[in-house]
């Protein structure tokens, strides 16, 4: 058993030669045969061994025993025990959540603090029946490959390297080597949903086939590799449909429906949004009628111009505060004389003064003392003297089929309810560089041995890319 558990540590690399690993331990025939086995395995891997039990108290003086238990097992194999005690019942009636799922949570909260601390691998003990219990159990909740997978070998620093074995042979191992453990009589209450699973479903399985355990795992491991597969070719399309605002719903429908599913589950994980089979399909279906579908979690997927993305629905993040012209870090004031654009007593090279550099200039006569910079308010409206033509933002910005969860991240410029300058499209105004006059560039740059450095381009990381273009507002340089 030993060579078995020791081939299958090093098949799914769960034990690196000189790591630290904390056994969770909670006294029980698992957790005390994965101590004694990583004990023995000590000096082949040079381990730091330590152990971590977690006092739930929901057993009162049963749980006590438990604790007494590990401490007395760690002191005889002189391997440090971290032990933390909790109200569990407490804690789940304060939050609302089952004793089952308020446990678990603390638990690996305690583990994975334990982990950071120590740099640490966490190495629990389920086993091949804990994994069979779990994927019937996801099978009669729906769910997919991922579910039917069950528990996963190893999750970030949780390894679980008795994944191989049956808990009949764990037991058996405990009697040959004269292992004591301590029994939790909750496993044998009927209130807890893998325990009705293991007293009354295993069992009726196990008379159709004397293996069901031994199958269900087989069954597991292909699902697993096909898990795998499917999330790495998803990711590969989700890289092919990526486009400057988001993803491509036509490249994206052309994918096989099962790839389709899973890039954007990928997606949503990506952004960590909840993820469940009923908001996926609905998010699959937008992508070919259009439209916004809430995923919980303060996430919206939204689909529309053909490009599907994942924000935010936190009002905090677009926001954009109005703050005064004259105190905007990110402006630069240049002066024209002869035709030449001059900051700082340096020349800006005239092959540097492109359309895209002269969008983004302001005459400084035409700025009042109370221009502000800020977001776009209702009613704003845009007059082009380029085109002798006004119109709302809401319609140009349709026209140049900017995002609208993007609109609000966009900053203007605007004396009164005159809008001078908008990011990423432009200045209201064309200016004449033939006459003597101030500029506002809106944006920060320098001129070191005739070379020309822009920084910024007064653009914030949500707004559109346009600072490398050199077309003009005529062809729409901010698509």
């Amino acid at each position: 058993m030993i060579k078995r558990i020791e081939a299958f540590i090093g098949e799914n690399r769960l034990i690196d030669r000189g790591d630290t690993v904390i056994v969770a331990l909670s006294g029980g025939a698992d957790s005390v045969t994965l101590l004694h086995i990583l004990y023995l395995l000590k000096e082949k891997y040079e381990l730091t061994l330590h152990a971590a039990h977690l006092n739930h108290g929901i057993r009162g003086e049963e749980a006590d025993r438990d604790e007494d238990f590990v401490r007395g097992l760690c002191g005889e194999l002189g391997i440090p025990l971290h032990v933390r005690r909790a109200d569990i019942p407490a804690l789940a009636r304060q939050n609302g959540k089952s004793l089952e799922l308020c446990g678990r949570e603390t638990r690996y909260a305690f583990f994975e603090k334990l982990g950071e601390r120590y740099g640490a691998k966490i190495a629990t003990a389920h086993n091949r029946n804990d994994n069979a219990e779990t994927v019937l159990w996801n099978l009669v909740r729906g769910a997919g490959l991922a579910g039917l997978s069950g528990i996963p070998v190893k999750r970030g620093r949780i390894i679980r390297p008795l994944l191989c074995c049956s808990r009949d042979e764990i037991e058996a191992y405990c009697a040959e080597n004269h292992l004591g453990f301590v029994t939790d009589s909750t496993n044998l209450e009927e209130l807890y949903t893998r325990n009705r699973i293991r007293l009354q479903v295993m069992p009726l399985l196990r008379q159709l086939n004397d293996n069901a355990d031994g199958n269900i795992a087989r069954t597991s491991d292909l699902a697993r590799e096909a898990d795998e597969y499917f999330n790495k070719n998803s990711l590969k399309e989700l890289n092919e449909c990526k486009t400057d605002s988001g993803y491509s719903c036509e490249k994206l429908l052309k994918a096989e429906p099962i790839i389709r599913r899973y890039a954007v589950r990928q997606l949503m994980r990506m952004h960590g949004a909840p993820i469940d089979a009923v908001h996926t399909e609905l998010v699959m279906q937008a992508m070919c009628d259009g439209g916004a579908v809430e995923l919980g979690g303060g996430y919206t997927a939204v689909c529309a111009q053909g490009i599907l993305r994942i924000i935010t629905d936190d009002p905090e993040e677009n926001a954009s505060e109005p703050i005064l012209l004259r105190d905007y870090p990110h402006k630069t004031i240049l002066t024209v004389k002869n035709g030449t654009i001059w900051h700082d007593g340096k020349a800006i090279p005239r092959e540097k003064v492109n359309n895209l550099f002269v969008n983004n200039l302001i005459p400084c006569d035409i700025i009042t003392d109370d221009a502000v910079v800020r977001a776009r308010t209702a009613g704003d409206s845009f007059s082009d003297s380029r085109r002798g033509v006004t119109k709302s933002l809401k319609k140009l910005f349709n026209e140049l089929k900017i995002p609208r969860e993007d609109r609000d991240g966009i900053r203007l410029v605007a004396s009164g309810s005159t809008v001078l300058w908008i990011e990423g499209i432009g200045s209201a105004v064309r200016v004449d560089l033939g006459a003597d006059k101030e500029l506002l560039y809106m944006g920060k740059l320098s001129i070191d041995n005739g070379e020309l450095t822009v920084d910024n381009c007064g653009r914030t990381p949500s707004s559109p890319d346009s600072c490398n273009a050199e077309n003009n507002y005529e062809g729409e340089h901010h698509a």
